[in-house]
């Protein structure tokens, strides 16, 4: 019997370890107080927050995640003096989702508040509620709600604990109106057991792609009149200098791996310079926005043959003398160096975008990578005439196509600009590049881009062209068709292929698309009621306004065409918002691990229910259930693969009809 009772104790334990797993708890408190003089004190918040996890800060924006507060519902004996002061300010950031400024703290933190003692006082008691939201790269805790209570020594009045509780009746949570299985409803349920709940762990941005994209960069940057003319120079100086074919191959590598070593050098000393967190922050920086924006603008218009862009002539003439001077690899490094120094005006707003782009992963791996990238697609031609110096006579010579090129990159140039105007509009609320304005440029200037290449269009500095080549119409037709694709987006098309560089469509005062529109309801019991009418099965979103992948699921997923036709046709979407503050027209108290929890407000409702029906309080979360509220699939939290929720769907839908 012994061993039977054990047995049972450990499966109920680890039953209640499963069920309790998905619970997080990632911001931790401990609240104190100590006298700092005989009539100052001071209370001190300090929130232990778990690897990889961030607490969001005192001051938020409207319309974001919520903000950590402190609200005090006993204050005896004291006046607080001043405000909440943290241990270290919070790290600051432009969240593309929500298109603001956000803040947030990333490692632990103590918030301090002062009081001073009453007149007369023999000591004090306060108490009160945090209220705070943490988050982390795949989900979000609803904002939560710490009480906490600090009493001093020789306190003549009466703790929390000594204080009689209020009077509460306690009321259903189901609402009253529900039907007699509402009870049922809200049962925990049990998952099962036939296979692991869909998440997603983010990684940092691939390597592969920034490395493409640098590679890319290179090759752009290898067709402007700063580089193509050295290539014939650079090869003619080598076979020149040595007579020995086997020699000059040699130094003709060496040189190609001199370009990689000093534009991966660059791009280190850059990132090692500021820090790799720094770029990243500066990369969503509204002050460093615009002043990229105005640097692209000026490039542009210097590629559109306004003036040219150089550095001191006696920084490249210097270096090229060193190269003369100098013999052997000392020489070769000079000959690199010199083409970095001369190609600057081309490549600089390259590699300004790229180190931009690349510094987005957080790390120092991401600018080496793009850099090394740009430079390998920079170095290979060098290297390859070298070694096939008959070659030469094949490449095109350097002519008007090549100040096309340069105009070609202004006009992309000016394009991307505008992504760096938005991010920092955005931030200050300016309102002057809404999204159909931004769309409406981006048309404008792929038209003429368009024009410009059938020779419609030509600047001072462009050549008389008697015809339109093949390789000109072709990417003529590619620019004029992307303007025709960007034109519905003026009426609030998603632009799905370009949606991470153009505002959000919140920003569209005027919007006709209505992609992912299906019956959806905010409320549990009324939602279950219609599905049980209609016999569908329900699909419960979980969702937060303050949460930023609950967003990033909904426009990458949600809006889908096969998705949400998939649950126009299938379901009953029920969607609570675990942090809408709407009152509750009457407060529910319930009994959860053995407290009193109060709810007041239509998310504490909501929130309740994931935890006690589901044992889960992170957001985005997914479940689907049956008419009776019994779970017929694994839950699905954060994963921006349309093809697996599609599947992960799919199986719902056959297990509700194999379950009828």
């Amino acid at each position: 019997m012994k061993k039977i009772m054990l047995m049972a104790a450990i499966v109920l334990s680890a039953l209640l370890s499963s069920l309790s797993a998905q619970i997080l708890n990632p911001v931790r408190w401990e609240v104190s107080s100590e006298m700092t003089s005989p009539t100052e004190g001071v209370i001190r918040y300090s929130a232990t927050i778990e690897p990889g996890w961030h607490l969001y800060g005192t001051t938020l924006p409207d319309g974001g995640p919520k903000a950590t507060s402190i609200s005090y519902d006993r204050m005896e004996g004291v006046e607080l003096v001043g405000e909440l002061v943290p241990s270290q300010a919070p790290v600051e950031k432009i969240d593309m989702t929500f298109n603001f400024k956000l803040n947030w703290w990333e490692g632990d933190v103590v918030l301090s508040q002062k009081f001073r003692l009453k007149d007369g006082s023999k000591g004090y008691a306060v108490a009160g509620v945090i209220t705070f939201q943490g988050c982390n790269d795949g989900s979000c805790i609803p904002p939560t709600r710490e009480p906490f209570e600090v009493v001093s020594e020789g306190f003549a009045g009466e703790t929390a604990a000594e204080v009689e509780p209020a009077q509460n009746n306690e009321v259903s949570v189901a609402s009253s109106e529900a039907s007699s299985s509402a009870v049922d409803w809200w049962k925990p349920v049990v998952f099962p057991d036939n296979g692991e709940t869909t998440s997603q762990n983010i990684a940092d941005s691939s390597w592969w792609y920034i490395f493409i994209w640098g590679f890319v960069g290179g090759l752009v940057a290898l067709l402007t009149p700063c580089v193509w003319p050295m290539i014939p120079l650079t090869v003619s100086f080598f076979l020149k200098k040595n007579n020995n074919r086997a020699k000059s191959i040699r130094d003709a590598l060496i040189y190609g791996g001199g370009i990689i070593v000093i534009y991966l050098g660059l791009g280190l000393a850059i990132t090692m310079i500021f820090g790799a967190s720094k770029l990243n922050d500066l990369a969503t920086n509204a002050v460093f926005n615009l002043a990229f924006f105005l640097l692209l603008l000026v490039f542009a218009i210097s590629f559109f043959g306004a003036f040219d862009i150089k550095l001191p002539s006696k920084w490249s003439n210097g270096v090229d003398s060193k190269a003369e001077r100098t013999t052997g690899l000392i020489s070769i490094f000079f000959m690199a160096f010199t083409l970095v120094l001369v190609s600057f005006s081309c490549t600089g707003p390259i590699i300004g975008t790229l180190l931009v782009e690349a510094a987005s992963v957080g790390n120092i791996a991401g600018p080496a990578v793009g850099m090394g990238a740009f430079a390998l697609a920079l170095a290979i031609p060098f290297t390859l005439f070298a070694i096939f110096p008959s070659w030469l006579k094949e490449m095109p010579r350097s002519g008007g196509w090549l100040n096309s090129v340069k105009v070609v990159l202004g006009f992309l140039e000016l394009a991307l600009s505008l992504k760096f105007l938005s991010v920092a509009d955005l931030a200050y609320g300016w309102g002057i590049l809404d999204r159909e304005v931004f769309v409406s440029l981006w048309v404008v200037i792929f038209i003429l881009l368009g024009l410009y290449l059938l020779g419609k269009l030509q600047f001072s500095h462009d050549s008389p062209s008697d015809y339109v080549s093949i390789p000109r119409f072709f990417m003529a037709l590619v620019s004029l068709s992307f303007a025709v694709y960007l034109v519905p987006g003026l009426w609030g098309a998603p632009l799905k292929s370009v949606s991470a560089f153009v505002p959000p469509l919140y920003t569209q005062d005027f919007n006709l698309y209505a992609g992912g529109d299906f019956k959806e309801f905010d409320d549990y019991d009324e939602g279950m009621r219609y599905a049980a009418e209609n016999g569908r099965p329900v699909l419960i979103d979980f969702s937060g306004y303050g949460c930023v992948n609950c967003r990033k699921m909904e426009g990458a997923v949600f809006d889908t065409e096969v998705i949400s036709g998939i649950i126009r046709d299938n379901f009953v979407l029920i969607k609570l918002m675990v942090d809408d503050k709407t009152d509750l027209a009457t407060p529910v108290t319930v009994n959860e691990n053995g407290k009193d929890v109060r709810l007041v407000t239509v998310g504490d409702k909501w929130s309740y229910l994931q935890r006690s029906k589901f044992a889960a309080n992170s957001q985005p979360y997914y479940v689907m259930l049956d008419n009776d509220g019994n779970v017929i699939e694994q839950p699905y939290y954060y994963d921006e693969n349309v093809e697996k929720f599609g599947e992960w769907l799919g199986r719902g839908i056959k297990n509700y009809s194999d379950g009828k």
